[in-house]
């Protein structure tokens, strides 16, 4: 899998930052959750998952990468 830079909300450059992939996903790089009452909502999860944390302001990277809308 590649990775492209798509946008970050970071003045620093590290978290939170998105990327688009060349398999048609989205890689997240955020906070990772832990908070038990959070890990506890989830369902089907699988093994090898993890869940990291995002503002919703970040997306809109995600949005404005789709050249095919």
């Amino acid at each position: 899998m590649r990775l492209r830079f798509v946008g970050s909300d970071s003045p620093s450059g590290s978290c939170p930052t998105i990327y688009e992939t060349d398999r048609d996903t989205y890689v997240i790089q955020g906070h990772l959750v832990t908070d038990p009452e959070a890990l506890a909502d989830l369902r089907h999860v699988l093994p090898g998952e993890t869940f990291v944390e995002v503002p919703r302001k970040l997306l809109r990277y995600a949005r404005e990468s789709r050249t095919d809308d």
